[in-house]
């Protein structure tokens, strides 16, 4: 039986989806399958996400930009987007699908010195971890009632 499929959406997939695939793949183990795609992919991850990512210890490195259109044939069970374009574009999935929109700063678009685009990059990163940790913290409350019950 495949894991629910929790798909994070987002225009460029290079920043704030790829952050909150990696924070809620930490949070969930292996409860949930977690994915992140854009309506516009970027086609790159972008350096600054990976490296506050790697401040905590979560490597997505490896990661790569997709269009959501990879996952239109999924058994999609919830769709998260994390920015107003990418809720916009988002597309119908086929059956009952669980809809969020959590809307983050795009830290891709600051300004400033080096050191100020890396805080920005922090600032998103630290409200996405918020946000996503406690929707992790509800998935593996949520198996601990369902494992419970079946005991």
């Amino acid at each position: 039986m495949d894991k629910p499929l929790v798909l994070i959406l987002c225009t460029g997939n290079s920043c704030r989806s790829q952050i909150a695939e990696g924070i809620l793949r930490r949070e969930v183990g292996e409860l949930v399958s977690v994915e992140s795609a854009g309506s516009d992919p970027a086609k790159y991850v972008h350096p600054k996400a990976i490296q506050v990512m790697n401040e905590l210890g979560i490597d997505i490195s490896k990661n790569r930009s997709k269009h959501l259109s990879e996952f239109l044939h999924r058994n999609v069970h919830t769709v998260i987007t994390v920015c107003g374009n990418a809720d916009q574009a988002c597309p119908m999935f086929p059956g009952t699908v669980a809809r969020y929109h959590w809307g983050f700063e795009d830290p891709a678009k600051a300004q400033g010195t080096e050191d100020e685009v890396l805080e920005a990059f922090r600032r998103i990163r630290d409200e996405i971890a918020k946000v996503f940790g406690a929707y992790g913290a509800g998935i593996r409350l949520g198996q601990r009632e369902i494992s419970s019950t079946l005991s």
